[in-house]
């Protein structure tokens, strides 16, 4: 439902002329919108006209005025009609908009005392309302480096609309993010964004452009992005050797401690193939069944099914008790006792407000950091020189299985990844089977092997064995 109202200007102009607005409430929200109509008196508007009558009589012009006027406003009907039957969701500045002849939305962001507003501020916001965090916080750190660009390096600017989002402005804007420096790099002063920080940013700035197409408020043919591009580099993942990693595990520390637990978590997610802090944080007692760990992974959603090897299992051994119940978190860094903790499977995490997913992300988030302090202290008791941190055990679980030989597909399956050098739709071709055989590979002692070959041999007649035997002699 939309509402309209003329108004007059209260301030006259350096003429000392009235200018008369279209007022357009559309859901509680209001915008004006000038018209080419002045007044010399404001007594000549009627503030309770009937029907046309906008202009009183005592102005000579008033039959002409108040036609113009009525012209406007069918106008303001006939565009907020067309923008229902175009299934769109009509506001009063789209409406105002095209009452004035300019396209729809044209302002992608606004800067208001502080507060941003427009096409990119509300589309941020509508993915924090659906949970979105980790892409909120990509997305919310673009509009305030744009914002911070707008301001610095153009001149005060308050207002960016689409049609001033060209190949050369992206071009200034990625020059700008080039003198930014690095806020996470307090120990290295001067350090800049990283290029891949930065090709990060822009591409939140193209999915804002593409998405802005697929709503129709640009046409294709004026995405930036078309002719505009930017590139990553390529850069050399922190990864631990087998003797860094026996490094850590041979380092005495108290039972119970921080250390304790943060090396233990670190392994574990080793152990079984690189589980990203964020899963592992979360993982319950529910998620350990007949010697297997199944969870579904927090950001792409991806099921891991993961047969425990030994010294996995050893590591939930060292957590279990009888007290333990299948919905407690296995490691003691989330509280039971949280409101959080209500959530516990993926899909009930899913299914949280807003604000409380914001709530658990930011406790994920600080756990993992506590961990990561910590793994930076063990690695210098353990003579390591590279940065450790929960993450690297992904890497470092991926350099273990190349060097045992094992197919970059079957790896590529048991980190759940995405894309490594191909795309997410080749990965799941693999049974569990050939998965926990990898994993055997990796990580099975040579007393496992042996038991495996002599399971074999019982397994088979006296002339296949001797038919073996015979071949070695050969």
């Amino acid at each position: 439902m939309a509402t309209y109202r003329f108004e007059l200007n209260a301030k006259p102009n350096k003429k000392q002329q009235y200018n008369i607005l279209l007022c357009i409430t559309i859901a509680g929200k209001r915008k004006r919108v000038k018209t080419d109509i002045y007044l010399n008196r404001k007594s000549d508007f009627s503030t309770e006209y009937k029907g046309d009558k906008w202009i009183k009589p005592s102005n000579p012009d008033a039959k002409k005025l108040n036609q113009e006027l009525a012209d406007i406003l069918a106008e303001a009907k006939k565009t907020f009609k067309e923008l229902k039957e175009d299934d769109a969701a009509p506001t009063a500045e789209n409406v105002a908009r095209l009452v004035k002849g300019e396209e729809k939305s044209k302002t992608f962001l606004k800067v208001d005392a502080g507060e941003l507003a427009g096409f990119a501020a509300e589309r941020t916001q509508q993915i924090l309302d659906a949970g979105g965090i980790r892409n909120w916080k990509c997305y919310n750190g673009f509009l305030n480096k744009l914002a911070g660009f707008l301001d610095k390096k153009m001149n005060h600017k308050k207002e960016l609309l689409f049609s001033e989002i060209t190949p050369e402005f992206l071009t200034r804007f990625d020059a700008y993010l080039h003198t930014l420096h690095n806020s996470r790099s307090k120990k290295e002063a001067g350090k800049m964004l990283h290029q891949n920080t930065i090709a990060v940013v822009l591409k939140v700035f193209r999915a804002m452009m593409r998405e802005a197409v697929k709503l129709g408020y640009i046409t294709a043919d004026k995405n930036p992005f078309l002719v505009f591009t930017y590139s990553k580099v390529k850069t050399e993942k922190e990864k631990l050797d087998e003797a860094e990693i026996q490094a850590l595990e041979a380092l005495e520390l108290a039972e119970g401690s921080l250390d304790w637990h943060s090396r233990n978590c670190f392994l574990f997610s080793f152990y079984c193939a690189g589980i990203r802090a964020g899963d592992l944080l979360q993982l319950r007692w529910l998620n350990v069944e007949g010697g297997r760990l199944n969870y579904q992974m927090g950001k792409n959603h991806k099921t891991r099914d993961l047969k425990l090897v030994a010294q996995a299992a050893a590591i939930l051994d060292l957590y279990r008790t009888e007290a333990s119940k299948p919905t407690d978190y296995i490691f003691p860094f989330m509280d039971n006792r949280k409101t959080y903790a209500s959530a516990i499977s993926q899909a009930d995490r899913d299914t949280l407000p807003s604000d409380m997913k914001q709530k658990l992300f930011e406790e994920v988030s600080a756990k993992n950091a506590l961990i990561n302090k910590s793994l930076k202290k063990l690695a210098e008791k353990a003579g390591i020189s590279k940065k450790v941190s929960m993450h690297i055990s992904r890497h470092s679980f991926a350099k273990a299985a190349a060097q045992k030989g094992i197919e970059s597909n079957k790896v590529k399956s048991l980190l759940a990844h995405s894309k490594l050098q191909t795309t997410e739709g080749y990965m799941g071709n693999f049974s569990t089977d050939e998965n926990d055989k990898a994993l055997e590979s990796v990580f099975g002692s040579p007393a496992d092997k042996k038991a495996q070959l002599l399971a074999l041999i019982q397994g088979m007649s006296k002339e296949e064995v001797e038919s073996v035997l015979a071949t070695l002699d050969k």
